[in-house]
């Protein structure tokens, strides 16, 4: 699905480009680095870098606004949390539940989101690609729809 409005009007989330490859840069061990980690791990649901900074302000952490996009970004490159865009282009963030490559069911309502393994769409992509002849092939997937608990909401439950 591509950013814009779904079937039923609703903005869906996109993913965000994947990071250049490149050499891994060992980052620090700092006490900000630790603390966006530690919030990062309570976390179920994507957050926003201006959300996280908010909680750590409410915790009493001191953190910079831009010193938790570094992070974030940092965390990212590293494959440590997957990151998602917005219907608004903003960039959200999760700690990885399921080490290696794979998808998110994502609920438009509550944006709860739900770590897939999708052996068939695998099976499919290499397909694909190699059909048309494409080599060094990425993909993502994400699955939009509403939650049980939305959904019930929805149905006046």
């Amino acid at each position: 699905m591509s950013q814009g409005a779904s079937a039923d009007g609703a903005r869906a989330t996109v993913p965000a480009p994947a990071p250049a490859p490149g050499p891994a840069k060992e980052q620090r061990v700092t006490r900000q680095r630790l603390a966006v980690s530690a919030v990062l791990d309570e976390l179920t649901d994507f957050v926003s870098t201006q959300e996280l900074h908010r909680i750590l302000q409410d915790r009493g952490t001191s953190v910079s606004l831009a010193t938790s996009y570094r992070i974030l970004q940092s965390l990212s490159d590293e494959g440590l949390v997957d990151v998602l865009r917005n219907a608004d282009g903003e960039a959200v963030y999760r700690r990885c539940a399921v080490t290696g490559h794979h998808h998110h069911l994502l609920c438009r309502a509550c944006g709860k989101a739900v770590e897939v393994e999708a052996p068939a769409v695998e099976a499919w992509a290499a397909r694909t690609a190699t059909e048309h002849g494409f080599t060094v092939v990425e993909h993502t997937v994400e699955i939009f729809g509403l939650c049980p608990d939305c959904t019930a909401r929805r149905a006046g439950k």
